[in-house]
């Protein structure tokens, strides 16, 4: 497999929370803003990339018996880097994420292109992958917060946008309005997936 299929396989055919349906928990308790979509994705993205790099440097000289033990240690170091990170340079959305940035660690995402890519592939491929399995999980981060801060502030990135009468639906920035959310994007995600295969 090539490189660029490695890369573009994440931003559409596997996207995490729509294709793998991995990541969930956090695709749902964040996305009550677009900056927290961006935030959560880019993070995760960061741990993916380097987790999937060392794993795939050290995949041969890790004992089988004791692979999920070493991959969580990886990932956990990672994640500790991305946290400290956060509260030096993205205090605030470091408090706005809390517990979720911690969390990282036992991201099935993460966990799972480990044991079933990063382990078995090359460096190289295994970057590529990293980094396309994380943009697909920022971009659909992204998109879930920006139409949840939409219809549920009237606004996006915190800038107003919508008309001055506008009443928002103050369910959307609850969690019924994330799971009605992702059902309509999965839905339309399978209807385009439909269309392209007919």
């Amino acid at each position: 497999m090539s490189l660029v299929h490695e890369f573009t396989k994440g931003l559409w055919r596997d996207i995490p929370p729509f294709r793998l349906v991995l990541g969930l928990c956090p695709t749902l308790a964040v996305t009550t803003a677009a900056k927290n979509g961006v935030g959560m994705g880019l993070a995760t993205t960061f741990v993916l990339v380097f987790s999937n790099l060392l794993i795939s440097l050290l995949r041969k000289a890790i004992p089988s018996k004791v692979r999920i033990a070493a991959y969580i240690v990886v990932i956990a170091s990672f994640v500790v880097m991305v946290e400290l990170l956060m509260q030096a340079y993205f205090y605030p959305l470091y408090k706005i994420l809390g517990i979720f940035i911690p969390l990282i660690v036992v991201n099935c995402i993460i966990l799972g292109r480990a044991e079933a890519f990063a382990s078995k592939n090359p460096v190289a491929h295994s970057i590529a992958d990293g980094l396309g399995i994380g943009l697909g999980f920022t971009i659909s981060l992204t998109v879930l917060g920006s139409i949840r801060e939409i219809l549920g502030n009237g606004t996006i990135f915190g800038a107003h946008i919508m008309w001055a009468s506008f009443e928002p639906f103050a369910f959307m920035v609850k969690a019924p309005g994330a799971f009605v959310c992702l059902g309509a994007l999965l839905g339309l995600m399978n209807l385009v997936s439909r269309k392209k295969h007919a």
